[in-house]
Formats: structure tokens, sequence, C-alpha cells
């Protein structure tokens, strides 16, 4: 496993990273009682950061992971949660004040059974936007107030979370200076999308480390397919099933090549990714443990052709 410094934080991160949003039970049904084999295998393996969220399962996952880590040792991950987006009962919910923000983290570390989050994060900021106060509450009120839990020692670094690369660039120009310290972006740095890469300058410029995740785009690039709630086009839809049957044909699964290109940038600190299963999770560390086809790359972006870089609206 490679590791690789997240910005200006201190910390020095696995190049794949554990999501445990599928420990909601957010994309099917799962056996909780594989959370601890999920969470082993992962830090066995050499991942050293978790991701999590209220909104993921509505509080389940967080619960589902806290019982997965009461017999770890603390100092063996570093952990990241969310703040801003809720739901009870399959209803989506949003409130990025910054007196929910402080009473969010008390309740993720009650749910998770800690007493510090390494990193904070404002989740899916996008909503914001079309909230009273748009953007600018979250740079006027969410941010501020993770910053004094921060200066508490409750937690340790605030970032910000969302789909539009330019709503993450729009608050990190409008936040005092070293207030964003890391950026989760998903879906921006795969096979069918690097759009990423054309903004590591900008956010190295500002001390901001990265987050990548999704390396599979929620299914785009998966022998599988996509859910059918997946909100990309159909042409891109179609464009990815075709790179997935040509690397099917060449013996090597897309999920493989997927990971192997998400992890590849040095400049990109760590991809996240998530499952349930702890035999994926063995698979994907051996697929990010073996030397990518570069040549494979190529076919499967030409593949996908006038789709790359195709993207879609936050659901």
């Amino acid at each position: 496993m490679q590791y690789r410094q997240l910005g200006h934080t201190g910390l020095k991160v696995s190049a794949l990273s554990l999501g445990a949003s599928s420990l909601g039970g957010v994309f099917h049904e799962i056996d909780e009682s594989k959370a601890s084999e999920v969470v082993v295998a992962a830090l066995d393996g050499g991942i050293n950061l978790i991701d999590v969220s209220p909104y993921y399962g509505h509080y389940r996952a967080e619960r589902v992971l806290g019982r997965a880590l009461r017999q770890i040792p603390r100092d063996r991950y570093f952990l990241s949660t969310k703040v801003g987006r809720y739901g009870e009962k399959g209803v989506n919910t949003w409130d990025y004040s910054g007196r929910r923000a402080k009473e969010s983290v008390c309740e993720s570390m009650e749910r998770l059974g800690v007493d510090y989050i390494d990193l904070i994060h404002v989740h899916d900021i996008e909503f914001q936007a079309s909230l009273p106060g748009g953007l600018q509450k979250v740079v006027d009120e969410t941010l501020p107030a993770l910053a004094e839990l921060k200066a508490e020692g409750l937690v340790g670094h605030v970032g910000i979370t969302d789909l539009q690369l330019s709503n993450l660039k729009w608050i990190v120009e409008n936040s005092p200076e070293g207030l964003v310290e890391t950026v989760l972006n998903f879906c921006h740095y795969c096979l069918c999308d690097d759009s990423l890469a054309d903004n590591i300058d900008y956010f190295e410029r500002h001390d901001v480390g990265l987050i990548n995740a999704s390396p599979l785009s929620m299914g785009l690039l998966s022998e599988r397919g996509v859910p059918a709630w997946h909100p990309a086009p159909q042409p891109l839809v179609e464009a990815c099933r075709r790179a997935a049957a040509h690397c099917k044909q060449r013996g090597y699964p897309i999920e493989r090549l997927a990971l192997q290109f998400a992890v590849s940038n040095p400049r990109i600190p760590t991809t996240l990714f998530s499952s349930a299963n702890p035999d994926n999770v063995r698979r994907n560390l051996q697929f990010i443990s073996e030397p990518i086809d570069w040549q494979l790359v190529d076919e499967v972006k030409k593949i996908i052709g006038d789709q790359q870089r195709v993207t879609w609206a936050n659901t």
C-alpha cells in the first residue's frame, strides 16, 4: 500500500480508503454481521482512512461502523464523517446551520463510539446552493462552527464534499485561507471522467488535500452495470457498458482497471471505495497491488469516446 500526504493536514493516508456508505445498506440490503470483517480486511490490507456520514442509510452506516470499530485500537485508523445532509425514513433532509453542524458532530461521535473525529466534511454543499443563504451560508456558518470544534479538539481537520467541482472551488475561494483543508469529490477521477486532474494545481495552490471517491463511477464502470437509480444520461451508460464488455473479453475486469486507474495519480492522495463484502475489499486491495494495463486504459477511453467527462446533477 502506498501512503500519501493529505494536503497540509499532516495525515498520511492510504492510496485506497474505505467508504462506509455500503454499511448503511445504501445500495442493497446487507449482512451487518460482516461489518467487522469488512473493517478488519481493510485495515489488515493497509487502509487507514474510513469515511462515513450520518446520511448513509439515515444514520445506520455510522451505527454499524461504530459497532465494528469497538474492538479496534483507535490509533489504527483515521475517521472521517460529515454534517449537513441527513434523512429519516427515506426522506432526505438538509441543515447547514452552525448549530446543527455542532450537534451533528457530537451525535456522530456517539454513534461511532469515539471521542475524536480526524476529519469532518460539510456534505454535498450543492444542496445548500438552492437553500436560503446559498453557498455563502457554508462559508459564514457551517465552516466556522466546525473550526470552533477543531479549536476545542473534537475534530482534527475540516473539509467539504460535492459532485460539482465548481462549487468546491467557490467555497475555497470565498473562505478564509486555510479554513478548508480538504475536498472530497466523486466520479471525477475515473475511466469515464478525469476532470479532477485539471483542478489539482488549483487545490494544491490553496493547500487543500484531495480525496477522490467512487472509482467505479457509482457502478457505471462495472460488469454488473448501473443500478436503476443512477442519474447518468443513457449515452454514457451505453458507452460504459461497451467498455465493460471489452474489458471482459480481454479477461481483465473493468473493476480492476478502474481501481488501478483511480489510485495511479500520486497527486491525488487517496481514493474511496465502498463495499459491505469483505471479499470485495480483499479483491480491490489485490487489484491495486498489480500493475495497470495502460494500453487497455487507452482502449477503454476510446470506446467511451465523446461521453468522456459527461456528468450529471447530484441526487
